[in-house]
């Protein structure tokens, strides 16, 4: 048997749940969109052109599920741990859908992501857009800076879209969107935090819902003439204590390897790396 797509939502988490919860580090992502296109419907993430797509590979019908991927037009395919020949097959299932769907990269663990990217568009025929490091929080050890954490509200999501389109502009994204709904969200998740300076906002994060046993730190991010003062590592600290009180066993994150000081930040927190990805993309 080969990979089976679907547009499914429900359909890939009843099939591919037990391969998603028997390792939810290395499948965070997967989940957590997931979920967030079944609580919120298929443009969550992007109005408009193609829907979302699911799929899973197994030996047989009744085989366990080995290796799965999500993608949500217009970003790019992702998947977690994937053995680099399931990744080669799934390149070849996607052309051979012959579909409207566009892929212009993958997102996935090291190694496969490569994998993938060479069966669609060919040795030396894509480039990386971002190495990331996934790291999980062991022992949190906060900051004290000035100031206090608070729970983000409804009155919150203008500040804290127009600092989610400074983030995106920080990464290489899509300054422009509009992130009112992105923030408005979060917000009402109860997943949002803001740490203030004598009443003022000077830092966010947020994380994802508890979602088997594991919750994922991100955006963090704080605004041109807070930076430096210890704000980003004390708001991830807050967020990160949510989670574990509500639920979570796995907090986890990404940071971006080209940026040492972020990565150094959450290591002073407590979290260690467990898994490299990349970010590919195509021509």
């Amino acid at each position: 048997m080969t990979w089976q797509l679907t547009g499914d939502v429900e359909e890939f988490q009843r099939v591919a749940g037990p391969y998603l919860a028997a390792d939810p580090v290395g499948t965070t992502a997967l989940i957590t969109v997931s979920e967030t296109v079944r609580r919120h419907g298929p443009y969550v993430y992007g109005a408009g052109g193609p829907p979302p797509r699911f799929g899973w590979w197994r030996e047989n019908p009744s085989a366990p599920v080995e290796a799965a991927f999500v993608q949500t037009p217009p970003h790019a395919p992702m998947f977690g741990s994937i053995h680099p020949g399931h990744a080669r097959s799934l390149a070849r299932v996607l052309r051979a859908a012959g579909d409207d769907v566009p892929v212009s990269g993958v997102k996935g663990a090291d190694g496969g992501a490569q994998a993938f990217a060479d069966a669609w568009a060919g040795p030396g025929s894509w480039s990386v857009v971002a190495r990331l490091r996934l790291f999980r929080l062991r022992e949190l050890t906060p900051p004290e800076p000035p100031g206090r954490a608070r729970q983000a509200c409804a009155g919150d999501v203008p500040l804290v879209a127009g600092w989610m389109r400074g983030f995106a502009a920080d990464i290489g994204g899509d300054a422009d969107a509009d992130q009112t709904s992105n923030a408005a969200r979060r917000i009402d998740d109860g997943c949002l935090w803001l740490w203030e300076v004598e009443g003022r906002p000077v830092s966010m994060a947020s994380r994802s819902p508890v979602l088997v046993g594991q919750s994922r730190v991100s955006p963090v991010y704080t605004p041109d003439g807070f930076r430096g003062r210890g704000y980003a590592g004390a708001v991830t600290a807050a967020v990160s204590r949510a989670a574990v009180a509500d639920g979570a066993e796995l907090v986890l994150l990404f940071a971006d390897t080209d940026n040492p000081t972020s990565s150094a930040l959450y290591q002073r927190l407590g979290y260690r790396a467990v898994q490299d990805h990349v970010d590919l993309a195509f021509g």
